[in-house]
C-alpha cells in the first residue's frame, strides 16, 4: 500500500536580498536544507543594490517555518521582511459574508423590500406562520451551533476559537448543496442555556446543525431540542460520522466478499461518534457488534458511570466478551476507531479475521497509522485527507440538511440516514471500487444530488417531509 505524503501548506516569504552579498541559489539551498520547497518566486520590487522577492514555499510541518527564517537570516545580505502563512491569509476578516439577493437602486425597489411593501408580507406570514418557509430566508438556511467544547482534534478552546472552523463548515454547505449557514458560537457549556438559546433563534433558520459540543452533554442537547423544535436538528459529529462511515463499511464487506450480518465488529471508543456509528450499523444488519472504552469490552448487566454506556451495553456483544481490545479483537472482521492514536497494534491485526477490514479514524492520528497496517488489511480507511478512504463528515451533511430543507422535512429519521449512507455508497461504481477507493472524494460533484434525493425519499417515506408535492 503506497502511502501519500505528509500533509502541507504554503508560507509566502518577503525577502530583502543584497545583489552583492548573496545569490538566489544560496537562498534555495538554504530553503531546501531547512525542509522547504519552492514552488513560485515573484519580484516585488527592485534597487541598484537590492531586490525584494516573494516566495512560496511548501512545507510539511508547522515547526519547518521557524526553520526556514533562522536558515535565511543566517544568510549574508539577506533579510526575512515579512511571513506570512497562506492559511491566515485565507482567514482575515473570516470566510463568509452576507449578500444581498437583488439590489436596491430606486425608491421603489426601497418601498418593497423594506417599508412600507414589507408590512404585507409580515402580515401574511403572521396569519399563517408557515408563509415563513417560502417568504423568508428560513427556507435555505440553517444554522450551524457550538460551545465550543470539542473542536476537531483541539478540544475544549471555547467559542472564539471554534469560529473559523464554524465558518468554514458554512462555506462548505454552501458551494456543495447551495445551503446557506450561520457560525453561532455560544459562550456557554451549560445544557439548558444551550438548548433555551438554540430554541429562541429556531425561528430564524430550518435546520439546526450541532458541532463540537463534547459528550456527553451533546446527547441531551440533541435529544431536547429534537423534541421540542419543529425543524431537524442533527449533530453532525455523531450522525454525521455515522452515516460516512456506514457507506465505506458497505463497500468494503462487498469488495472483501463478507456479509454485513456475518461479520464481527469492534469499535473503540464509545462516544457520541462511537454511539452513533453503533446505532447506524445495528440498523444497518450488523448482529456482533462489541464497544471498548476504558473500562474495556462492554457488557451486560455491569453498571457504568454514563447512561449511554448502560444502554450501549444492553444492545451489543451478544456473545458477552470481556477484556480490552486485545482480548475482543479475535476472529473481528472490522475495527471502528474513533479513540485515541496508537490504541491498535500490528499483533491485533493479525488476530483478526481473514481480509480484515480497519476504520482508524481518529484525528489527526490515527488508532494505527497506515504505513504500519500495510500488508496486514484488506481496506484500510482514515479520516485523514493526506490517505486513501477519508471518512470525512463533508460527504454528508450538504446533502442531507439540503434535503431536508427541500423537503421541509420536521426531524431528520433512522431510515433517512440509512438512505444517506447507501445513496454515497453508491456513487462508487462497481468498476471504481477497490480497495483504495472505496468511498467518494468530497469534491466529487455527484455526491450531494444524490444525498439530497435519497434522504427526501425516506423523509416522505418516514411521514416528516411537510410539503405536500415535491419542488413546490
Amino acid at each position: 500500500m503506497a502511502m501519500p505524503a505528509a500533509a502541507s501548506t504554503n508560507i509566502v516569504l518577503r525577502l530583502e536580498m543584497d545583489k552583492d552579498s548573496t545569490t538566489f541559489g544560496r537562498i534555495a539551498t538554504a530553503i531546501g536544507a531547512a525542509g522547504g520547497d519552492i514552488v513560485a518566486v515573484d519580484v516585488s520590487g527592485t534597487g541598484k543594490t537590492t531586490t525584494i522577492r516573494d516566495l512560496t514555499v511548501n512545507i510539511s510541518e508547522t515547526n519547518r517555518k521557524e526553520l526556514i527564517v533562522s536558515a535565511l537570516n543566517k544568510l549574508p545580505g539577506v533579510h526575512v521582511l515579512q511571513v506570512s502563512d497562506q492559511t491566515f491569509l485565507m482567514h482575515l476578516g473570516g470566510k463568509i459574508e452576507v449578500t444581498p439577493k437583488m439590489t436596491i437602486k430606486t425608491r421603489d425597489d426601497l418601498s418593497r423590500v423594506y417599508t412600507p411593501g414589507v408590512a404585507n408580507v409580515s402580515m401574511a406570514i403572521h396569519e399563517v406562520p408557515s408563509r415563513a418557509h417560502t417568504l423568508t430566508i428560513k427556507r435555505n438556511t440553517i444554522a450551524v451551533v457550538s460551545d465550543g467544547t470539542a473542536v476537531l482534534g483541539l478540544g475544549n478552546i471555547g467559542p472564539l476559537a471554534a469560529m473559523p472552523v464554524m465558518e468554514g463548515k458554512a462555506m462548505l454547505f454552501k458551494q456543495l448543496a447551495g445551503v446557506d449557514a450561520f457560525p453561532i458560537c455560544l459562550d456557554t457549556q451549560d445544557t439548558e442555556e444551550i438548548i433555551a438559546t438554540i430554541k429562541r433563534i429556531a425561528p430564524a433558520f430550518g435546520g439546526i446543525n450541532l458541532e463540537d459540543i463534547s459528550s456527553p452533554r451533546c446527547f441531551e442537547i440533541e435529544r431536547r431540542l429534537i423534541e421540542e423544535l419543529d425543524i431537524p436538528v442533527f449533530h453532525d459529529d455523531q450522525h454525521g460520522t455515522a452515516v460516512v462511515l456506514l457507506a465505506g463499511i458497505l463497500n468494503a464487506v462487498k469488495l472483501a466478499g463478507k456479509r454485513l450480518q456475518d461479520c464481527k465488529v469492534v469499535l473503540n471508543g464509545v462516544g457520541a461518534a462511537g454511539i452513533a456509528c453503533t446505532k447506524i450499523l445495528l440498523a444497518a444488519g450488523v448482529v456482533n457488534i462489541i464497544g471498548v472504552d476504558r473500562a474495556g469490552a462492554l457488557v451486560n448487566g455491569r453498571d457504568y458511570e454514563h447512561e449511554a454506556w448502560n444502554w450501549y451495553a444492553g444492545n451489543t456483544n451478544p456473545e458477552r466478551e470481556q477484556g480490552g481490545l486485545a482480548d475482543v479483537i479475535a476472529g473481528a472482521d472490522i475495527f471502528i476507531g474513533v479513540s485515541a492514536p496508537g490504541v491498535l497494534k500490528a499483533d491485533d491485526i493479525r488476530r483478526m479475521a481473514k481480509d480484515p477490514i480497519v476504520f482508524a479514524m481518529a484525528n489527526p492520528t490515527p488508532e494505527i497509522a497506515p504505513e504500519e497496517a500495510e500488508g496486514l488489511v484488506r481496506v484500510m480507511a482514515t479520516g485523514r485527507s493526506d490517505y486513501p478512504n477519508q471518512i470525512n463528515n463533508v460527504l454528508c451533511f450538504p446533502g442531507l440538511f439540503r434535503g431536508v430543507l427541500d423537503c421541509r422535512a420536521s426531524r431528520v429519521t433512522e431510515e433517512m440516514k440509512l438512505a444517506a449512507a447507501h445513496a454515497i455508497a453508491s456513487v462508487v461504481t462497481e468498476e471504481e471500487l477497490n480497495e483504495y477507493y472505496i468511498i467518494p472524494s468530497v469534491f466529487n460533484p455527484h455526491v450531494a444530488e444524490k444525498v439530497k434525493e435519497a434522504v427526501i425519499q425516506a423523509a416522505y417515506a418516514s411521514g416528516v417531509a411537510r410539503r405536500r408535492e415535491r419542488g413546490l
